[in-house]
């Protein structure tokens, strides 16, 4: 049986989850609590927000090595073979790097939304003091900064047109799902958390486009799904 390990809060394990969804193959998904050592020990493997377990091979850590192997690994609906490009693959991984480090701010303040992070008080104090270490500011304040953030996303990332392309074209490329939607889909959707934020409409509606192809939800793992 192939096994999924995650994190709900890790956007490159949701990428994984909906990808293998979209296969229709069998898995075995295993969400990961903040306190896993054991889990890894027993995998023999150093701590991960994911590992994509298929018998006879090598336990693979890294989602976006895995998308791009996922057709050969599993079979299932094809989501990269025949219908993303290497150009199409390496602008899509610009795109995200030129946002990564506004991408991650953002996120900081929602991620605790999700149960493996906000649904034990000792693990949030902790993911708190982690945020703090890392930017120099508290998770409050980081909410508190989240529209400048947001618009400086928005502009780099050039959301709009963004969205007017996926609405024309229903997915990234050849109007079929492919890797690179579940990427960009799961990138965008904590966004959708932040108060007082709003995605362009026509991304919204592709994120949705995405899960019902998907037949599964980002909102899966939240403390409140609203």
């Amino acid at each position: 049986m192939i096994k999924l390990y995650h994190r709900w809060s890790s956007m490159p394990a949701q990428q994984v989850r909906l990808a293998l969804a979209y296969k229709g193959v069998a898995v075995e998904s295993i969400a990961l609590p903040q306190a896993d050592d054991a889990i890894w020990f027993e995998l023999g493997h150093a701590r991960a927000d994911l590992a994509l377990q298929i018998p006879n091979c090598v336990l693979q850590t890294d989602a976006m090595h895995i998308l791009t192997q996922l057709d050969n690994l599993v079979g299932g609906t094809l989501i990269f073979h025949g219908i993303v490009s290497a150009d199409a693959w390496h602008a899509l991984s610009a795109w995200r790097d030129s946002i990564s480090h506004l991408r991650n701010r953002l996120y900081a303040p929602v991620l605790p939304a999700f149960s493996d992070i906000g649904g034990d008080e000792t693990d949030l104090a902790h993911y708190k003091a982690q945020v703090q270490h890392q930017y120099g500011m508290s998770v409050e304040a980081l909410s508190n900064d989240r529209y400048d953030g947001y618009q400086q996303l928005a502009s780099i990332a050039h959301l709009n047109a963004l969205g007017k392309h996926l609405s024309q074209q229903r997915f990234y490329l050849k109007n079929t799902l492919s890797a690179c939607d579940i990427i960009i889909a799961s990138d965008l959707f904590p966004l959708q958390l932040l108060d007082g934020v709003t995605l362009p409409l026509d991304l919204m509606y592709y994120i949705q486009r995405v899960e019902t192809a998907c037949n599964t939800s980002l909102r899966t793992g939240l403390i409140l799904q609203h």
